[in-house]
């Protein structure tokens, strides 16, 4: 049985329309028997579909560069795996 935080880790996988047959089957168990993660899935197609039909959208130099170097901390800051 796939647990919420497995399930989770396979969100990618779940929503690819070319993942394997038996690893879909699998992950789709639980979310008929899950209302929370078929909510996250509900809610995570939908979002997608919003911003694929979206043209890109550019931001202001200042805060890519903040962005960038809150990413480069946020990294320096983890532990290795």
């Amino acid at each position: 049985m796939v647990t919420c935080k497995q399930f989770l880790q396979e969100l990618n996988d779940f929503l690819d329309p070319n993942v394997d047959a038996v690893m879909k089957a699998h992950l789709n168990r639980h979310v008929s028997e899950c209302p929370n993660c078929f909510v996250l899935v509900d809610t995570t197609r939908k979002t997608l579909q919003i911003y694929k039909g979206m043209e890109p959208q550019s931001i202001p130099e200042d805060v890519e560069s903040r962005l960038l170097k809150a990413l480069e901390r946020k990294m320096a800051a983890r532990p290795n795996d």
